[in-house]
């Protein structure tokens, strides 16, 4: 049973920390060796030594995508921290759907969009608000994760009934189709509102061409450290609209002084 030391923990750490923003700790050590040491097994290395060596030297970047899906955690559910759902409806909508009535063209962003729950929760959201008008707006939601593995979930839309009981009783007959005893899948009129992309949040510079009326970064931040964490929110503020938000996971916080988002209510920022 391969173990790994403090010095290949330390090279591990720093490789993950400069390329992907995760922080692991002292603490991380034993969850890293576990869900790492069957990839170790089944790809014959001796040590976790060698094993990174192959991560650097693959310059397809295949064995780094394996290497992230593996030590991040991508649990989530539907309408997780439904307070943020509901100030969405009741009040981001309702403030957006008015200054944007001529151009009816709303941007929103899930990043860190895990297996697709929260960008289609929020689709769904949008076509209950905009109801028959909905056809007459680009509501499409960008939405992005660091592992290919977990999007190619999200972009199959396939949840079990366990999965989709938190859901409201009409989404699952208005919103799903019945996949077979034990799935349902998304309909298309929903999935075709959300577009799911490979994205590494710490890229230095955002790609994107206009800015957002509301970004969700909800429980990615938790791996980051204060000052990679501040870096990446000041790029969210970048390329938010004048008036919009950003909503992090309640377990998240941040510096008031060092971000020029006001603070609305828990876990929920506003760009003035």
């Amino acid at each position: 049973m391969q173990m790994i030391t403090d010095k290949e923990f330390k090279r591990l750490s720093k490789y993950v920390k400069i390329n992907y923003g995760i922080n692991l700790t002292e603490k991380k050590k034993a969850m890293v060796m576990g869900r790492l040491r069957n990839v170790l097994q089944q790809k014959n290395f001796n040590s976790f030594s060698e094993y990174f060596d192959y991560v650097i030297a693959d310059k397809s970047g295949e064995a780094a995508i394996t290497l992230i899906n593996k030590i991040t955690t991508n649990h989530t559910f539907f309408m997780r921290e439904p307070d943020h759902f509901e100030y969405f409806n009741k009040t981001v909508l309702p403030y957006w759907s008015s200054i944007l009535k001529d151009e009816k063209d709303l941007r929103v962003w899930s990043a860190g969009c895990s297996s697709g729950e929260e960008p289609y929760t929020l689709a769904m959201i949008m076509a209950d608000y905009f109801g028959a008008k909905k056809h007459l707006w680009d509501t499409r939601i960008l939405a992005t994760d660091i592992s290919m593995e977990i999007i190619e979930k999200a972009v199959s839309g396939v949840y079990s009934c366990e999965n989709v009981e938190t859901l409201p009783e009409e989404w699952i007959k208005k919103y799903f189709k019945k996949l077979d005893s034990l799935n349902y899948v998304i309909s298309d009129n929903i999935k075709n509102d959300v577009i799911f992309r490979i994205f590494n949040l710490m890229n230095p510079r955002f790609p994107f061409k206009k800015k957002f009326h509301a970004i969700f970064c909800r429980n990615v931040m938790i791996y980051f450290d204060e000052k990679t964490k501040m870096e990446l929110v000041n790029r969210f503020y970048e390329f938010t609209e004048p008036g919009g938000y950003l909503f992090i996971g309640h377990s998240e916080s941040l510096n008031r002084q060092e971000t020029k988002y006001k603070y609305i209510m828990p876990a929920v920022y506003r760009k003035e």
